[in-house]
């Protein structure tokens, strides 16, 4: 492929592995004493994890301030916290939990500065106003491996309902300073949450990978997360607690992924996560889950009748196909169909629900199809195409 000209974000500070959690206190002293520490509702406080890091935290002589984020953060949720928070000389924000107490901490971060509505910089709202990019220093650190939001530069903000969205507060200075990636944070975590949010971070792989974006420089990243994720996400889906190698490769899988996903961006299942997501109440690992496999297919179908120029990403998606079926001698043809057939088989085994079950009917899909937006998808999609994609998990 010829080299063309390409653009890179800035990436966080990576520390990562085993016992990585545990250079919170020294990580966090070099901006300050005074940390809101971001966390879900209650995963980190049974794991043990959350009196350990307070445990620290205090013996280092840093203060806490806690808050706890139970969804996708929301315009309000946002908003009432930079109203509670932005007083009190925050020095750092520390979020530790999965993307969407990531996704909080990354907001909040970035709007305590501010101190204006954060509902005015979310991409593509009336009266938009770009960000100028000021925040408090931020630390993510995940506890699943999914969206990679440890490395992104956009935090996802959430208004659920018929009139809703699901779009981001974005600026190159919103990628974490550091990104403290520890692999012992996800053992044990229950085999549906592993297989949701390991769906999304292998979506975000394969869309990087195939988008009309990528540069060597993505691809690069990309399919080294691809290599790690087919070698463990099987295992880790069957067995919740696995091994600390297994959530190692989920791990990084899903950290790169968000490094390829900022730099390439990303295809029709994420601009089905955009529009649905706002639509209905839906975790976004399982929306991922369940359209993977009719997208993939949808988009091999239309670009094998596109020609020549499509020929790079049926080339990209065969290679993928011979990754997954661990064997090198299938033809493009087949690797595309085996490729399909391995994510099929996926959505059944891990019982991904339908788009029915949150609550989506046939009246909706032209609807949702209007408010789809695809700009990276490897396909050209029209309207039936994306029609035809919903229509099969409903």
């Amino acid at each position: 492929m010829e080299l063309s000209g390409f653009t890179l974000l800035r990436q966080p500070r990576v520390v990562f592995g085993p016992g990585t959690f545990r250079e919170l206190p020294s990580l966090s002293s070099r901006y300050g004493r005074r940390v809101l520490l971001v966390t879900g509702s209650g995963a980190l406080r049974r794991s043990g994890h959350l009196d350990e890091l307070l445990a620290l935290m205090s013996a280092e002589g840093i203060e806490c301030e806690r808050m706890e984020v139970s969804h996708e953060p929301s315009p309000e949720l946002v908003d009432r916290a930079v109203r509670r928070y932005r007083p009190e000389g925050i020095a750092v924000v520390l979020a530790v939990g999965g993307g969407s107490v990531i996704d909080a901490g990354k907001a909040v971060s970035a709007m305590i500065p501010c101190g204006e509505p954060v509902g005015q910089f979310i991409e593509g709202m009336a009266g938009y106003r770009p960000h100028d990019g000021s925040k408090i220093p931020f630390i993510a650190v995940p506890t699943t491996a999914g969206t990679g939001t440890e490395a992104t530069n956009n935090a996802v903000i959430s208004s659920i309902g018929r009139e809703g969205y699901k779009r981001s507060l974005r600026h190159r200075e919103f990628v974490p300073d550091i990104a403290v990636v520890d692999p012992s944070l996800m053992l044990g975590l229950p085999p549906g949450l592993t297989a949701s949010s390991g769906m999304d971070a292998g979506t975000q792989l394969l869309e990087a990978y195939v988008s009309p974006g990528a540069s060597p420089f993505t691809d690069s990243l990309a399919w080294s997360g691809l290599e790690h994720f087919a070698r463990s996400f099987p295992s880790a889906c069957a067995d919740g607690t696995s091994s600390i190698a297994v959530r190692s490769d989920m791990a990084y899988a899903a950290l790169v992924s968000g490094m390829a996903l900022a730099n390439a961006g990303l295809g029709v299942v994420h601009g089905f996560a955009s529009s649905i997501g706002g639509y209905v109440d839906i975790p976004h690992g399982t929306l991922c889950g369940t359209l993977l496999a009719c997208a993939t297919k949808e988009n091999i179908r239309v670009l094998r009748s596109a020609g020549d120029r499509a020929r790079p990403f049926i080339e990209k998606y065969a290679r993928a196909g011979r990754l997954f079926a661990a064997d090198p001698s299938l033809d493009d043809t087949d690797a595309c169909d085996s490729l399909v057939d391995i994510l099929e088989s996926w959505v059944d085994r891990l019982a991904f629900p339908r788009l029915g079950r949150y609550g989506i009917t046939e009246d909706d899909a032209d609807v949702l199809v209007d408010l789809t937006r695809s700009k990276n998808n490897p396909a050209v999609l029209a309207k039936d195409n994306l029609k035809r994609i919903l229509m099969e998990r409903l």
